[in-house]
């Protein structure tokens, strides 16, 4: 069956479909399954809808694969690692760049991507005759379109040349859908986020809503949107907004957390700094027999330390975990003078030389793991299910350093406004060193240092590298090549018997 039938086909109650379903987020509680047409009978249901919608968002599908991991596993700052060159193979050929039609991370994200599509479409096409309060359905109606977009933003920019479908589909149709080239997308994507702006909320409360969109959250990603498509001064216009006065607050509230190491921090999830957050629980029963449909993170068991041991009462508390995204050494050796190192690299190296630890070796071991998001025994699992799939750990999808660089990468290609595009830098870097005498002149090379540093292992340095166009460089020596690898592969199931084709890059004719 192909992934786009999957998604459209039934459409299960919130609580089933949940993957990453907010512990702050108002939670829906419906009961049992409904077929899609006896569905959204009234606002609870709509509002169950919504949820099912964003539960996309931290879609942790089939081998474990997730967005940020699999652009962690392609980069140049990490190994797939793990038990084996065959473990969770969708991570290994990403990170060696054997991957083909047929296998790899793209399966997933190809299924992700349209997922959420198809629940936004079906929750946009029933909301107009849902007896509810007006105002909150004109928010559902801008959250789905957000969403909507943000799903999109991502397949386009793997992809390329994608299905566009703003509606539900009939399933007889399923198999006639075409594709359209990434302009057409780009200019769908463009049109739902302005209008998901004018109804969304401006701030949010964080007892019951964070993690729920905002004008913030599509203000930048219409910011990052330009800048892929290089409209400079289109995308410095928006992000200026949100990021207001380099190290003061933004139209909406937001401002640079008071330290970095602080950011992730369990305790100050939803801060400041936070645009746009993925959300998870350790109070949810997910177990062994349905991975996907754990609330926990499983990056938080994937990236620590396999066969860990504490020798000495002042190591960290790292859960044992599988030695998934171990850090290169080039990154480890960027970073070694930064004040941002211990908040983004685990040393095993280090703690193991001075005797305060023993791990185990895993495939592509360097010593160096991910800090930031490795699983402790301080994370206090409570739930019904397996410990290591309900790590509740958050996850930053975008936030306000993010959206500085970008700001001042975009003023720096315009030649415009260049004082504030040094003061953005400027900003980011007096808050990784707490003072101003670490600053750096603004060059586009300083820029991408920044970047690499300041948002390691968050996944957006795969797609800054392709972005910039340095990926053959970089990568060439884990197998990338220019023109082929800077899109993933459409999966091979859906180009049988639909109108699909496959990419000019893999071989197809699109």
């Amino acid at each position: 069956m192909k992934t786009l039938q999957i998604a459209y086909s039934v459409l299960i109650a919130a609580g089933l479909l949940t993957t990453s379903c907010n512990k702050e987020f108002l939670e829906a509680d419906p009961r049992g399954q409904f077929l899609e047409d006896k569905y959204y009978r009234n606002e609870q249901e709509a509002y169950n809808g919504l949820v099912a919608v964003y539960d996309v968002v931290g879609w942790q599908g089939g081998g474990y694969v997730t967005k940020i991991g699999t652009m962690d596993a392609g980069s140049d700052d990490h190994f797939a690692g793990g038990g084996g060159p065959n473990d969770i193979t969708n991570y290994q050929v990403f990170s060696n760049y054997t991957l083909s039609p047929a296998v790899g991370p793209h399966l997933e994200l190809w299924a992700k991507g349209f997922s959420g599509i198809f629940r936004a479409n079906t929750l946009l096409a029933k909301l107009p005759k849902v007896p509810m309060d007006e105002n909150n359905k004109k928010r559902f109606t801008a959250e789905a379109k957000f969403l909507r977009a943000y799903f999109y933003f991502d397949l386009v920019r793997f992809f390329k040349s994608i299905p566009l479908l703003t509606e539900p589909v009939a399933p007889e149709k399923m198999y006639d859908v075409l594709q359209v080239t990434s302009d057409v997308v780009y200019a769908q994507i463009e049109k739902d986020l302005k209008e998901a702006f004018a109804e969304l909320p401006a701030s949010l409360t964080l007892s019951t809503q964070a993690g729920r969109a905002t004008k913030a959250a599509a203000q930048s990603l219409l910011g990052k949107m330009y800048l892929w498509q290089k409209k400079y001064k289109e995308a410095a216009a928006e992000f200026a907004v949100v990021n207001g006065t380099p190290g003061g607050t933004g139209a909406y509230g937001n401002k640079l957390f008071s330290t970095f190491a602080g950011l992730f921090s369990l305790a100050n999830e939803f801060n400041t700094e936070s645009v746009f957050e993925i959300s998870y629980t350790n109070t949810s029963a997910g177990g062994w027999g349905c991975v996907s449909c754990t609330e926990g993170n499983v990056l938080n068991i994937m990236t620590g330390p396999r066969g860990y041991n504490r020798k000495d009462a002042s190591a960290p508390d790292y859960v044992s975990g599988w030695s998934f995204l171990p850090v290169t050494d080039d990154l480890f050796n960027v970073m070694k003078d930064d004040p941002r190192l211990n908040a983004t690299i685990a040393n095993l190296k280090q703690l193991e030389t001075d005797n305060k630890i023993t791990y185990q070796k895993g495939y592509m071991n360097t010593g160096y793991f991910l800090e930031k998001t490795a699983g402790r025994e301080s994370f206090k699992w409570t739930g019904a299910g397996n410990m290591e799939l309900n790590f509740p750990k958050n996850m930053y999808d975008m936030r306000l350093a993010d959206l500085y660089l970008l700001e001042a990468e975009a003023l720096l290609m315009t030649n415009s406004d260049l004082p504030r595009a040094q003061a953005l830098l400027d900003a980011v870097r007096d808050r990784a060193y707490g003072d101003a005498l670490h600053r750096v002149p603004l060059t586009l090379n300083n820029l991408k240092l920044e970047r690499r540093m300041e948002l390691a292992g968050e996944g957006h340095r795969w797609l800054d590298l392709v972005r910039w166009g340095d990926a053959p460089t970089v990568l060439g020596p884990r197998g990338f090549k220019a023109g082929k690898h800077e899109y993933l592969p459409i999966p091979i199931l859906e180009l049988e018997n639909t109108k699909i084709e496959q990419l000019k890059e893999w071989g197809g004719t699109k």
